[in-house]
């Protein structure tokens, strides 16, 4: 079951919480790890960790599945557990950062829509790839999504390799400012 809105997400989370449902809960984390990961690297540098902090969010919806009580949407939950855990890894660290410069970041929670599902990064991807001059998107589509060469690609559209590079380039660059934060991830999970 894909999460598409937030009644979907609302069914997981009970599935989750009355059922023991290990596939609801599965989904839950295929659907918002990759979006929560960019979240909590909006507060710290290290891809890593952030990983670690998402995870280490999930494990606690799983171990308190029982007793958990969601008072706000279920992705409000799952953003206000990943920046609790970003606080708590912050105040441990004690890094040369003062704590106040760091309160500063977390002023600015993000809306629930700001954290996307693996199916609304991916048509966020589709929309953007489909404002691009299509030997462009083509080209990239190729290289990134077929695991292609600049060679072989070069050949199969009869184009030279510096073309082929010269639209990578064009593509990423466009990319870059239509997806900001979100590029990585969508390239890592789709």
């Amino acid at each position: 079951m894909k999460a598409q809105n937030s009644s979907d997400i609302e069914k997981l989370f009970l599935r989750i919480a009355l059922n023991d449902d290990e596939e609801a809960f599965r989904s839950l984390f295929v659907e918002f790890f990759p979006s929560l990961c960019v979240f909590a690297h909006r507060f710290i540098d290290s891809w890593e960790t952030c990983e670690d902090i998402v995870q280490d969010t999930f494990f606690k919806i799983w171990r308190d599945r029982k007793k958990m009580e969601i008072n706000t949407s279920g992705r409000n939950f799952l953003i206000t557990g990943v920046r609790n855990l970003c606080i708590d890894y912050l105040r441990k660290l004690k890094t040369e950062m003062s704590w106040m410069q760091n309160e500063a970041l977390f002023a600015k929670t993000p809306d629930s829509e700001d954290v996307y599902t693996t199916v609304e990064l991916e048509n966020m991807l589709n929309k953007a790839l489909s404002q691009l001059p299509e030997n462009v998107r083509t080209v990239f589509e190729k290289s990134r999504f077929e695991g292609k060469t600049y060679s072989e690609i070069a050949s199969e559209q009869n184009i030279s390799v510096k073309t082929v590079e010269a639209h990578i380039t064009k593509a990423l660059k466009y990319l870059r400012v239509a997806l900001k934060d979100y590029l990585p991830l969508v390239f890592l999970f789709l």
